[in-house]
């Protein structure tokens, strides 16, 4: 029963990830985007995933750990790209 509440709280947290993300593409701007926010969160994922290799807890929460991450490194990835934008506007300007 805790994995399965484990996996529902991810679940729940994670479904925003691909909103923002998707949000973040179309606004082409990293102006509203916090990296220490986007830093903390991956901290706090990479923090799941090594509590459950040392318990040796190795089942399907971590996936679900491992899918959250990647939607939070596909945030990363956005942010610089986004901040490049910024940096061509302002030259631009």
């Amino acid at each position: 029963m805790p994995e399965l509440l484990e996996t529902a709280m991810l679940i729940c947290f994670g479904l925003s990830w691909p909103i923002n993300l998707i949000k973040s593409i179309k606004a082409k701007t990293a102006k509203a985007t916090s990296l220490k926010f986007l830093l903390l969160i991956t901290f706090g994922y990479l923090c799941g995933i090594a509590a459950k290799l040392v318990s040796h807890q190795i089942n399907y929460v971590l996936i679900v750990y491992i899918l959250n991450i990647a939607v939070v490194g596909a945030n990363l990835v956005v942010y610089f790209i986004n901040r490049r934008y910024d940096a061509a506007t302002e030259i631009a300007e």
